[in-house]
This record gives structure tokens, sequence and C-alpha cells, in this order.
């Protein structure tokens, strides 16, 4: 074989290369973003100060796992919105409403939710003061 085989040779398989990885990248699945990100970007501040009234109150709720339920107990009776949100599967997300009345405990069923980790996404309200706690939690 001489040189210039040889050159010929080394392009075309340099040229499958580049080809093949344009075929590649427009098979690979397209990034997902989230759409509202302005609004969200808007309310920033708002979340932020609600995850720090949760510091400056001591009101971080206690979760366990008993079970099929999960129980979260709050320094204070309160009132609002659980979500649970599936990292791997946006459409197995959920959200509850619950209102503990006078006592400081909610209690969910996990009966219908797939085992594994899930970002669990707590909004309440309790003396007048709007709270937001974030945490990743493993059902079991």
């Amino acid at each position: 074989m001489n040189w210039g085989k040889g050159i010929i040779m080394g392009m075309a398989i340099f040229m499958l290369f580049i080809l093949s990885m344009c075929i590649y990248m427009f098979n690979v699945p397209v990034d997902d973003y989230d759409h509202q990100y302005y609004e969200k970007g808007m309310s920033f501040n708002k979340d932020h100060n609600r995850e720090e009234q949760v510091i400056k109150d001591h009101a971080e709720p206690v979760i366990t796992q008993q079970g099929d339920r999960l129980s979260i107990a709050f320094s204070m009776p309160a009132t609002g919105r659980i979500s649970f949100m599936r990292p791997s599967d946006k459409t197995q997300d959920k959200a509850f409403q619950f209102n503990n009345g006078a006592g400081k405990t909610a209690s969910i069923s996990l009966k219908d939710m797939a085992k594994g980790p899930w970002q669990l996404i707590l909004e309440w309200e309790s003396c007048h003061k709007a709270y937001l706690y974030h945490k990743e939690v493993f059902i079991k």
C-alpha cells in the first residue's frame, strides 16, 4: 500500500466518524427544560424567603416512613400542600393537600407510589407565616 491510499483511507475513516457522530446527535433525546423558567425566576425571592423562614423559626418538619405511610411532624399546626416529584419520570408526580388541624402530624398513604427516590416539596402556612421545605426521600 502506498501513501496515497493510506491518506484516502484515513480521510474516509474520519469522514465516517464525523457522519456517525452527526447521526448519533440527531437521535439523542432532546434536553427537556422548564418552559416556565422566567415566571419561576420572578418568584425566586418569594420562595427563598419562605425557605429562610423555616430556618429562622426552627420549623423543619420531621419526616418518617412507617410501612406504607409517610408521617410529617410539624412544630405547630399547619395547612398546606405536599408535592412528590419523581426525578426519573415526571408523569408520576403527585400533590396532596393537608390540614392537620389542632394536631402537628400529617400522614400520607404511599400505596400507589413507586418505590425509589422522590423529591418532596412541602409548602405550608402556620401562625400566619409561609414556609417552603425541600427534602429527598426514598420510598421503600
